[in-house]
This record gives structure tokens, C-alpha cells and sequence, in this order.
């Protein structure tokens, strides 16, 4: 409402409808979607997809560069690590414990830069 006057913004309908148009388009591929067949080499390339998401969300928050321009850091190492432990348990827990005890633990000696 508007200062009580019972007037909705417009920009309050903008929102509405790009939203409601947002939730209908995403829908119909759900509702009519069902049908419809990929070509097998698309559906070979949608395989690729969610690692490289992970690794775009992922690697940014690893990756440190230093001022010489070397790679370092103790997230760096910490991350190494995770993923080690994460390919050979393939378990969330020990993944995450052991990730967060080396990145804690070279916090504390590693030199504040």
C-alpha cells in the first residue's frame, strides 16, 4: 500500500508479473516437458554440467593468488586435502572434518600476509 491511500506502486505489479511469468516459463517445461527427448549427445554433455558448476563455486574460495603471483594459502592446501580425503572416503563428514583441521591448523602457524 501507499502511505495508507489503497493505491498498490506499479512497481509493485512489475514485480508480480515478472515473477509470475518467471514461475509459468520454468513450469510449462515441467508440465510439458515430460515428453520431449534429448539427443544423445546432448544428454552426454548435461553429464558435465553439475561438475563444472561445483568447480565454478568452488575454486574462487580456494584459490588465493600471492602478491609475487604464486599460488598459496592455507585454503589452498586445506582444499587439496578435502578432496583427497573426499575421492577415497567418498563421505561428507570425514571430507568436511578433514578439510577444516588442516585449514585451522595452518591458519595458526601459516605467517598472517
Amino acid at each position: 500500500m501507499n502511505g495508507g491511500g489503497g493505491v498498490i506502486d506499479p512497481l509493485w505489479w512489475i514485480i508480480i508479473a515478472i515473477g509470475a511469468g518467471t514461475f509459468f516459463w520454468r513450469g510449462s517445461f515441467l508440465v510439458f516437458g515430460g515428453g520431449v527427448g534429448l539427443p544423445a549427445v546432448v544428454r552426454r554433455a548435461l553429464n558435465y554440467v553439475p561438475p563444472a558448476v561445483f568447480a565454478a563455486l568452488v575454486l574462487p574460495g580456494i584459490i588465493e593468488f600471492e602478491a609475487t603471483g604464486a599460488l598459496g594459502g592455507p585454503r589452498l592446501a586445506a582444499g587439496v586435502v578435502a578432496g583427497w580425503v573426499a575421492w577415497r572416503t567418498h563421505g561428507t563428514i570425514a571430507t568436511l572434518a578433514a578439510g577444516m583441521v588442516v585449514l585451522w591448523s595452518l591458519r595458526a602457524l601459516w605467517p598472517a600476509g
